[in-house]
Parts: C-alpha cells; sequence; structure tokens
C-alpha cells in the first residue's frame, strides 16, 4: 500500500489507542492519497485484524533517527509510539514496492518515503537458495527479458550479473506417455503435439471464419480459446500453460483479466490475427519512444533470464540503494483517517483497512518448488544431444495426463553453474488451483510423488533415489484472475471511495498480473504516478 502526500509537519497529537509494541505513521493531506497493497503475501496479512484479545509480539529492527516519539505505558507494557510524516509509505516490500520505492528516488527526486514488510526480508516470495555446488530458486524462477526487467537490473546495478536461457532451448508438454515439443516457429506445420485436423482448426478460428462472435459475459480462459482455437489448442497447450505457469484452473481463469492481451485483440479486430494486424498497423502509426541506450541488448528469439546468483540478486541490489527507508517485521494492522491526515498503525490488532472484504476473497492457492538433482546418467538417453547434455526450457503436464506434478524446469541446462559437474537440477511445482491439499503432506511425501512422476517422463527405470535440494511450500502463492477478479477489484476501490479515501490506489501483483516483468512495469508506472500526486500537493499549498 503506498500513501502519498506533501508533507507539513509534524503529525497530529491525538493518537489512537496502542497495545503492545507498535508504530504510527502519520501521512498528511485528505485531498490527494494514493495507496497501494504490496505483493500477493501481504495482501491477506494487511487485511486481517488480529483478535482485540491479542498483544503483538513482533520484533521489530530499530526505526531511523527521523522517527523519534515516547514510550508510553498501557497494563503495565511498554509501547513507544512512533509518529512522523511521510510524502509516500509503501506497504509490501515485494518487488513491486522496492521497484516504486527505488525510482521514486532515483527518478522522480523523492527522498522521504517508507517501504514496510511484515516479513523478515523484502523480495516477497523471491527466494534464490544455494549450497554444496547448487543454486536453486524456491519461489519464481526467471523473468521474461523485456525492456522493464532490462531497465531495472541496470537501475539496481546489476545489469552485468544478467543471465539468459538459450533461445532455441525446447519446450516440452507431457501428452500420451510422450514428451512432446511445443512449437516455435518453423515448425508449426510439423509438431506432433497437435493433429493436422486440430491445426487446421486453429488457423481458421485465428483468422475469425470457425470462431463465432464475441459473447458479452465475461469467459474464462477455457471457453475462449475452446471457441477461437479448438479443443486441441486448449487440451494440449494451454491448460497445461495455465496450470504449470499459474497453478490455475484454466475453467476459473478470466480470459479478460489472465490474458488481457490476447483477449484484446479479438475485441478490437473481430478475431485473433485481425487483432494482431490492427495492432500492427497501430504501432507503425505511433512508433514507441526511443531505447534507453544503456540498456543491454534484448535477447533473442523466446528465453528467459536471471541473475548469476539467483532472482535474489535484483531485489538485494534495490534494497542496499534505499535501506534507509526500508523497515522488515513491520506488520500493517489497521489504516485510519484523522482529520486530515491518514495513520497507519503497525503490529496493533487495531482495526481492519477498507476494502479487505474484497481483497480478501481473492485465490491463492498453495503451490510447492521441490528442487530435486540426479545425475546426468540417470536420464533417458532420448533427452539428450550428441553431447550427452540435456537442452531445453522444461516440460508442462496436462492434468489429463495423470501426473500430479505441474510442471518441471530444466534448472541446469537452462543457466549456467546451477549445479556441479555430472548433475542435473531439476524445479519441479506441484499443488495448484486443483490440487491444494500438497499443504497437508510432508516433504518426503512431496519429493516422492515429483520422484515418481519424473521416473514416468524423463528418467531411466534404474535411476537413483534424488537428492533433496530443497523443498518450500508457498499456502498461498499466485493470485488467480479467475471470472470476477475485475469486479472485485472494482469493489475494493469503491470500498475506499465509500470511506471517503478515493485517492487510495490499490496494487501489486494482483493488479499488474503475477509475471516479474509485469510487476517491475506497474513499479514504475506508480512512482511516476506518485511523484506527480506529490508534486500537485506541494503546488496546492502553496497557492
Amino acid at each position: 500500500m503506498m500513501l502519498s502526500q506533501a508533507p507539513v509537519g509534524t503529525a497530529s497529537s491525538s493518537k489512537p489507542q496502542i497495545r503492545g509494541q507498535a508504530r504510527v505513521i502519520r501521512v498528511p493531506g485528505a485531498t490527494s492519497h494514493a495507496a497501494r497493497f504490496g505483493s500477493a503475501q501481504q495482501v491477506p496479512s494487511c487485511s486481517r485484524a488480529a483478535p482485540a484479545s491479542r498483544t503483538a509480539r513482533r520484533s521489530v529492527r530499530p526505526v531511523a533517527a527521523a522517527a523519534t516519539g515516547a514510550p508510553t505505558a498501557e497494563g503495565g507494557r511498554v509501547a513507544k509510539v512512533l509518529d512522523n510524516t511521510y510524502d509516500v509509505v509503501i506497504v509490501g516490500g515485494g518487488l513491486s514496492g522496492l521497484v516504486t520505492g527505488q525510482t521514486l528516488a532515483a527518478q522522480h527526486g523523492v527522498q522521504n518515503f517508507l517501504v514496510t514488510e511484515a516479513r523478515e526480508r523484502v523480495g516477497g516470495n523471491i527466494t534464490s537458495m544455494s549450497g554444496d555446488g547448487y543454486i536453486w530458486e524456491e519461489g519464481p524462477n526467471s523473468f521474461q527479458p523485456n525492456d522493464s526487467m532490462l531497465q531495472v537490473a541496470v537501475d539496481a546495478g546489476v545489469d552485468k550479473d544478467l543471465v539468459f536461457g538459450d533461445p532455441k532451448a525446447p519446450r516440452f508438454v507431457f501428452w500420451e506417455n510422450k514428451l512432446r515439443p511445443v512449437p516455435s516457429g518453423p515448425d508449426a506445420l510439423t509438431f506432433d503435439l497437435m493433429s493436422i485436423g486440430g491445426k487446421i482448426r486453429a488457423g481458421l478460428g485465428a483468422i475469425g471464419l470457425i470462431n463465432g462472435p464475441m459473447p458479452e459475459y465475461e469467459e474464462s480462459v477455457e471457453q475462449f480459446i475452446r471457441r477461437n482455437l479448438g479443443n486441441e489448442v486448449f487440451e494440449r497447450l494451454i491448460e497445461p500453460f495455465c496450470s504449470g505457469v499459474y497453478a490455475g484452473d484454466p475453467s476459473k481463469l478470466s480470459m479478460k483479466a489472465a490474458f488481457n492481451r490476447i483477449w484484446i485483440l479479438e475485441k478490437n479486430g473481430g478475431s485473433l490475427v485481425g487483432g494482431a494486424l490492427k495492432l500492427f498497423q497501430e504501432r507503425r502509426a505511433n512508433p514507441p519512444p526511443p531505447r534507453d541506450p544503456r540498456l543491454p541488448p534484448k535477447p533473442k528469439g523466446q528465453t528467459v533470464g536471471s541473475f548469476r546468483e539467483g532472482l535474489k540478486m535484483l531485489p538485494e541490489a534495490i534494497e542496499r540503494r534505499i535501506q534507509d527507508n526500508i523497515r522488515v517485521n513491520w506488520k500493517l494492522v489497521s489504516l485510519t483517517r484523522d482529520g486530515e491526515r491518514y495513520s497507519l498503525v503497525y503490529d496493533t490488532p487495531e482495526g481492519r483497512p477498507a476494502a479487505a472484504e474484497a481483497l480478501s476473497s481473492f485465490d491463492y492457492p498453495p503451490v510447492g518448488a521441490v528442487t530435486l538433482s540426479y545425475p546426468v546418467s540417470a536420464i533417458r538417453d532420448d533427452r539428450k544431444d550428441d553431447k550427452g547434455d540435456v537442452p531445453g526450457f522444461g516440460q508442462l503436464h496436462p492434468r489429463s495426463q495423470g501426473v500430479t506434478t505441474l510442471g518441471t524446469i530444466y534448472s541446469s541446462s537452462l543457466f549456467p553453474g546451477r549445479a556441479p559437474p555430472g548433475h542435473m537440477l531439476l524445479l519441479n511445482y506441484i499443488g495448484g488451483a486443483t490440487n491444494r491439499g500438497i499443504v497437508n503432506q510432508t516433504k518426503e511425501e512431496l519429493v516422492a510423488q515429483v520422484d515418481k512422476d519424473l521416473r514416468r517422463m524423463v528418467l531411466k527405470p534404474d535411476a537413483p533415489p534424488p537428492r533433496m535440494v530443497g523443498v518450500r511450500v508457498w499456502p498461498k502463492a499466485i493470485p488467480q484472475f479467475n471470472v470476477g477478479h475485475l469486479e472485485l477489484l472494482d469493489k475494493a476501490r469503491a470500498a475506499l471511495d465509500a470511506k471517503g479515501w478515493n485517492s487510495l490506489f490499490l496494487g501489486g501483483n494482483y493488479v499488474s498480473g503475477v509475471a516479474l516483468g509485469k510487476v517491475v512495469e506497474y513499479g514504475y508506472e506508480s512512482a511516476g504516478h506518485l511523484a506527480k500526486h506529490i508534486a500537485a500537493n506541494k503546488a496546492k499549498s502553496t497557492a
């Protein structure tokens, strides 16, 4: 969450009741406020009040010297109340919040801001680990190297640590007991994942001959794809993509909310091809601004990126740049309006933020990241190239094929230095919207299930037991952009308006989208928007 105001001095002496350790932050002005909730993990914690009888005991990192206050006593306990006024308060130290803070300081000259994080570290679900010659991810595994991601790497000073996968690395889908490559260009007519009839159906639908009219109701991903491209595209490409990448159920995911850029093609052009041609014409007529010359060259082909020591290098680099503006172990439990100011109360069971009911209804299914290592010699020979290496990005597993694991990333094939020589590191995702029971399974049970699946698809029958490199289960992992998601966002905004907080803005990956590139884009946009608010407030107060 972000509050954007012009500073007007110290906060009001009137303070809400405080229990236990607490931090009170005042944000002045009631006419121009911008608020943004942080990453998926912060939304539930920020919008859920603790029981009134419970006293918070969370440890708090020492605050900056500017935030001072006097201790007050209540019921024998000592509670230090810290009052201060900020231009911007960012609640949620995930990647979006960090990018917003860094951009405010570096590009817009806003220094009087604070980033607060309920957990003990920033970075959201980005969790890079290392040990015994391995580097592995227990959250997001990579990103699409669009210009926003390259820009944030440059701004954070880690562009020299960028690493990219082989753009020619094949992607596979497990279908009818065989790993089949996904089309990537010239092989679009010859690949064997789809039948000839399925390819013809997809082509005719794409150009609008048999896709039918676009319905007035909000379509799910399944409805949209089956109508436009046919059953085979959905069952063999889109369904495994939705479950393996977004841990979602495509019969519930909203096409408009989850894949808006594709949905808008048919909306604007009458068909997917018609919309693509119209978009191309618009871009030719209105070319984008020149590319920032500081950015590294865009990788060719369809590839993914990371950093030399894992994705964590990005949030850690941003943290070093704005470390004086960051507080961890700060859990927001109430946001109130106090006259001409907004007050944020931390580590105390006081109140419940506006829009919490709508926000808390978003669905975050659990996902497990199970990282296993095998000797390269244990991989089937048909998975290897002439040099004995195992090329590829990874594989996805449709729910209809009897495989529990959602998908597998070939980590050591994708990025250099992720495993000792002679070993292959596989990052496997399990759980999601259709398998929520993983939260009740032990690490050993999850490893056994993943190993069973891999032996069916990619390992030799006599492969040795895996080395368990890392297992992490995220009880609330990825926000689901289900049908009705956009309506819920509208309800949340309406709740803010009804409370008189019509200038608070919601944000984070449940607004921008879950891909790291979209989160970073939103961070840059938020910083620009907030900077304009601050400038407008200062001009108004001066007048």
